[in-house]
């Protein structure tokens, strides 16, 4: 009884176990319930035997030839996607703006790391992600990641040495660690990513030449080739280089949805511009309302023989098709179409036969182009002059994306309330181009920035300000936008969300207590009653626990002091936490009170297991659960 309250598991998700879990949803006769020797519990297995038969002929042991996309390092980085991390984010409620009421959130750490710790709170609920990750340009990136391994490693596993080092083959830059090291980092984290995204989520990869192929083969096997969108060509310079073989003018994007949906466009249509409005118009006062005319033909190999014939105007004019084409309609349905007037034979009746398409019969937008042009999407060049205005000359940040670029696909990808994701996010344009696109048309997306602490340059401009890393431009970037958006509209921004929580990845809250108590020495014993490391505060302890708990970062959070010691509460009851020493009923009753779906306690809180006992009972009678409600919903740390 004394394990009656259950611990919190404070490591991010087993990727492993989330594959494991989807494989048993689809196919459960595939299961079998296998129990631990050493522990005694019984968990979920794969009958390997069962999944082949149930697989038929579409299951192949990889031997012999195929068709596939490899490299060195690709089954240790798709390993290290799937490995638990202890690590947790820190909030940091000092470099934050409006920390109580945003829903933005900003992390300064390694993404994998950050990825990984997002995806209990995070699963399914972004609906969209734009990344622009290092562009593999031959110098190292700072993306030094647990599995990059030796030279030597390397080469045996590539067959370039024998057992004894000896070389089969030149090391070249196209020998191996040139790509393989950018497409392991980026493997990595696309495969924890794709679990953030929503069932009609979608992805934005901004590459260049280097790596592009390479990335759409990844991007192929990470969310289904079947899932791919487009690549969008962006003009990212107006003017030509002379100093290379070939001026490069562009850059690629690429695009992925999670899951392509029958019947429901991936992206949404543009706005009508007054161009594309311009083409209609209501020259017959057709009651309907404004129309354009299109073809009522099509290529003749597409239809059936019930669309060949020759179609009879009301004036009693024959029309003949064209060489190769067929009509839309067959015979009846056109000749009801006449008769409804949906059909256009010009103002003299005489003329081609047309259908009216009427501007309030369909979704009133543009399909969007691969070709982004610099008019539409801006360049790097203005990007980097808007920024340095924006810093009131200083050049803080050498390669930052247009805002009105990421603008666009969040125009294209999110309604009002979605959540936006950038886990490379740089000098934060995403961030800007989220909160403009709101001050544009009164949504709530929210964002999620990530930043490795990557040092600014010695004696760039950034330092010689005194910004000494990149998370440090960031921050200011989004201030300064923020500040400068409200002042630009400042009748319709009001309400606008300009702030941000920052958290900062760190290592974990707890000390390592592995080791059995025989090999500590005496002084060290306490670890086993308070394992917490002393430099962590009560916000520290609650925000990694809602990581762990599957709680959102941004929602709002209540303090209370009840008989002197303070009574968290996230989101009105979603998690209420007590940290303090010494717990009484009167504190009790005010957690109880708030109806809470999870309450969490520090393990410091109880002088003996009696009293961990009683909490689960009085959190039993009082909010009338049962004994697996509070099993579950009752957790120590």
């Amino acid at each position: 009884m004394a394990d009656i309250l259950k611990h919190l598991d404070l490591n991010s998700v087993d990727g492993t176990r989330l594959n494991i879990d989807a494989l048993y949803q689809i196919v459960p006769s595939a299961f079998t319930e296998v129990r631990d020797d050493k522990t005694g519990e019984i968990s979920r297995k794969v009958n390997f035997e069962v999944l082949r038969r149930l697989l038929g002929d579409n299951a192949t042991d990889g031997d012999g030839e195929m068709y596939q996309f490899t490299w060195v390092g690709k089954n240790a980085a798709r390993a290290e996607a799937a490995k638990p991390t202890d690590k947790t984010l820190r909030p940091v409620p000092e470099d934050s703006v409006d920390w109580d009421n945003t829903k933005n959130v900003y992390i300064e750490g390694d993404n994998l790391e950050v990825l990984k710790l997002l995806q209990r709170s995070y699963m399914s609920k972004v609906k969209m992600i734009y990344i622009d990750p290092p562009y593999n340009t031959g110098n190292d990136f700072v993306y030094h990641d647990d599995f990059a391994r030796p030279v030597a490693e390397e080469d045996l596993e590539a067959g370039n040495v024998d057992e004894l080092g000896n070389r089969f083959r030149k090391n070249t830059d196209t020998n191996g660690k040139f790509h393989s090291d950018w497409c392991s980092m980026i493997y990595s984290r696309l495969l924890v990513a794709r679990s953030l995204l929503t069932e009609d989520g979608v992805i934005f990869i901004s590459i260049d030449d280097n790596e592009v192929r390479n990335l759409r083969n990844i991007c192929d096997e990470v969310f289904g080739e079947h899932n791919f969108v487009a690549n969008f060509i962006w003009e990212k310079r107006l003017n030509r280089e002379n100093r290379k073989e070939v001026s490069v003018r562009h850059d690629y994007i690429l695009c992925y949805t999670k899951m392509v949906e029958e019947q429901k466009r991936s992206l949404s249509l543009l706005p009508m511009n007054d161009k594309a409005l311009s083409n209609y118009g209501n020259p017959d006062n057709d009651p309907r309302g404004l129309w354009k005319s299109d073809p009522a033909h099509a290529q003749g190999g597409h239809g059936t023989k019930s669309q060949f014939y020759t179609l009879t105007a009301p004036n009693g004019k024959k029309h003949e098709l064209p060489s190769g084409r067929c009509w839309l309609y067959t015979e009846d349905v056109m000749n009801e179409a006449i008769k409804d007037n949906r059909i256009w034979f010009g103002k003299d009746g005489n003329g081609v036969p047309r259908i009216k398409t009427y501007l309030n019969a369909k979704e009133r937008g543009l399909t969007p182009e691969t070709l982004l042009f610099a008019k539409d999407a801006s360049t790097n060049e203005k990007a980097k002059n808007d920024l340095k205005d924006l810093f009131d000359g200083i050049a803080v940040f050498e390669t930052p994306k247009p805002v009105e670029l990421i603008k666009l696909f969040c125009l294209l990808s999110s309604k009002s309330d979605d959540i936006i994701l950038d886990f490379f996010s740089g000098s934060s344009a995403t961030a800007q181009a989220v909160m403009q696109l709101n001050s544009e048309d009164g949504g709530h997306r929210k964002y999620i920035m990530v930043q490795i602490p990557e040092e600014t340059p010695e004696d760039s401009e950034a330092r010689n300000a005194g910004y000494a890393t990149i998370p440090e431009i960031a921050k200011e970037r989004i201030r300064r936008a923020g500040a400068k958006i409200k002042a630009d509209s400042p009748l319709t921004t009001q309400n606008l969300d300009t702030g941000f929580r920052v958290y900062r990845l760190d290592e974990s809250n707890y000390e390592n207590v592995s080791l059995s108590p025989k090999e500590y020495k005496q002084d060290q014993l306490d670890l086993f009653a308070n394992n917490i490391k002393s430099d962590r505060t009560d916000l520290d302890l609650l925000y990694g626990s809602m990581l762990a708990w599957g709680v959102r970062l941004d929602l709002p959070l209540q303090a209370e002091t009840v008989d002197g010691c303070t009574i968290y509460t996230v989101n009105e009851g979603d998690l209420v936490a007590y940290f303090s020493s010494g717990i009484t009923d009167k504190v009790v009753a005010a957690m109880a009170d708030k109806s809470p779906l999870r309450v969490l306690f520090r393990d410091a809180c109880f002088k003996e297991d009696a009293q961990k006992i009683n909490i689960y009972e009085q959190f039993k009678q009082a909010l009338d659960w049962a004994d697996n409600d509070a099993f579950n919903n009752i957790r120590v740390i």
